[in-house]
């Protein structure tokens, strides 16, 4: 049976489905926390850049003030941004975080890229070139990581969009360890090898864009969700169950905790509902078959900056 949780290297637990929140419009992303909470969703993943954490951080209080949920029961990912990598940054970035979430501290927060931009460049550089970056070490910004933990404003810390030689090398100078290192993995991009990787290190590995992005299905250069296959559409209606779910099920046996996101009720509700069928060893070898290595956000307008994470296999 799949693992409803995860327990992380410092014994921590993780809820193994939780809802994305990226592009979750505004008047929208409130009530989809709320019924996330009534489908019984713990885990929200959440990040300053995405601009949406105030209205988050007043359904979450909506929430917990009206008795639906204890703050010890959920557990609430944020991501520091690339503009403030300095050391001295960090933890006055998240306690701007944790002020638009109304928390006084935050589950798991990650280093969202480990590639720095200038503080005074646009948070979204795209045509601005070297000119926006900053070669800030994220070894430096690690320090300012650990200080959250030691400050009490994080329970764990981790890594988002970093490579295996950036988490080797990470580990090597660290006196806190990483918990997760959150990824794009879909049936595109299974990230076996990252997965293991991490695996014999202690972290776990989170996947964003579980199910692709539909939006952009048929756009040139972006892969064709899997969820849009008729073979997956065949193996669903086996199992009674959606393309989604199938999808879900099949990453989660990865030994991953995924983050789906949607603001339709119905679709969150059936992200949630994966743990109550196997798939058959043919369905498992097609959804392997369906690796490409190819990747949904691979930011490679940026692919000259010296800690870029993509140039690698893994």
């Amino acid at each position: 049976m799949l693992s409803k949780v995860i327990t992380l290297n410092n014994g921590r637990k993780i809820p193994t489905v939780g809802l994305g929140t990226y592009k979750s419009p505004p008047g929208q992303v409130h009530q989809a926390i709320i019924d996330a909470i009534d489908g019984g969703y713990r885990h929200f993943d959440c990040a300053w850049f995405y601009g949406n954490e105030a209205e988050i951080g007043a359904a979450l209080k909506e929430e917990i003030t009206n008795g639906k949920v204890k703050r010890e029961e959920l557990f609430i990912t944020s991501k520091l941004w690339n503009n403030f990598h300095k050391k001295d940054k960090v933890v006055p970035m998240l306690r701007e975080t944790l002020s638009y979430l109304k928390l006084e501290y935050i589950d798991l927060y990650l280093i969202h890229w480990p590639f720095a931009f200038k503080e005074t460049s646009p948070l979204w550089p795209i045509g601005e070139g070297a000119e926006a970056y900053s070669d800030i070490d994220y070894l430096e910004t690690w320090e300012g990581m650990e200080e959250c933990i030691n400050q009490g404003l994080a329970k764990s810390i981790g890594v988002s969009n970093f490579n295996s030689e950036q988490i080797e090398r990470l580990l090597k100078n660290c006196k806190i360890k990483p918990v997760v290192n959150q990824v794009e993995v879909n049936p595109n991009l299974n990230q076996k090898k990252l997965i293991q990787f991490c695996k014999d290190r202690g972290i776990i590995i989170t996947g964003y864009c579980p199910l692709g992005r539909v939006e952009e299905a048929g756009i040139r250069g972006f892969p064709p969700p899997t969820m849009l296959d008729p073979k997956v559409a065949e193996i669903a209606k086996k199992h009674n169950k959606t393309s989604a779910q199938v999808v879900l099920n099949y990453l989660i046996s990865l030994g991953i905790t995924v983050i789906p996101k949607s603001v339709t009720k119905s679709r969150i509700v059936q992200n949630i509902d994966v743990f109550d069928f196997k798939l058959d060893a043919e369905d498992v070898a097609y959804l392997d078959s369906c690796n490409r290595n190819s990747r949904v956000c691979g930011l490679e307008m940026f692919k000259d900056h010296k800690y870029y994470p993509f140039n690698l296999e893994y």
